[in-house]
């Protein structure tokens, strides 16, 4: 059971869907953020980071990679999914919904609309990462715009009552 879920789990790194630490493992995130929120860093000797491998064979690591295992952890502690991509690579129609959370089908009409820029190899359509990030960013501040403008209405037709025993 473990083979395959570890398995799984690869396959899912691998293909650029959101990853997310399984219920059992969020313990022992949150206790890996925690440790790394003590690192005590010596103002007068750079920090040495270490990976140590399953046979014990242990590897230093550049600070740039534990800069980002530290994030990928805070996230995966928080709840959260992530998905690491290199930030040139194109991607194919599904792995760019699977990022933002959409159908296939919606992601190609949003395409096909002039939306997200996409260049096509023969019949596939391949979107590049920036793109989609530049598109998501976009339609983050639109939502929160929207929202806004939504609770301001309501506020101005006193769409919202007193809380009885207050005021």
């Amino acid at each position: 059971m473990a083979r395959s879920t570890a398995h799984t789990f690869e396959e899912s790194v691998r293909q650029m869907t959101p990853v997310t630490a399984p219920r059992d493992q969020r313990e022992r995130v949150a206790a890996l953020l925690e440790l790394l929120t003590h690192v005590d860093e010596s103002p007068h000797e750079p920090a040495a980071y270490k990976l140590v491998s399953p046979s014990g064979e242990v590897i230093d690591l550049p600070e740039s990679v534990f800069l980002l295992l530290e994030r990928i952890i805070e996230v995966l502690a928080s709840g959260d999914a992530i998905t690491v991509v290199p930030v040139g690579k194109e991607l194919t129609t599904q792995q760019a919904a699977n990022i933002l959370n959409v159908s296939r089908q919606y992601l190609v009409r949003l395409l096909d609309d002039g939306r997200i820029p996409f260049r096509k190899t023969g019949t596939h359509r391949r979107v590049r990462m920036e793109d989609l990030l530049a598109y998501k960013r976009q339609r983050d501040r639109d939502r929160i715009a929207s929202l806004d403008d939504l609770s301001q209405l309501s506020q101005d037709f006193d769409g919202y009552d007193e809380i009885p025993g207050e005021g």
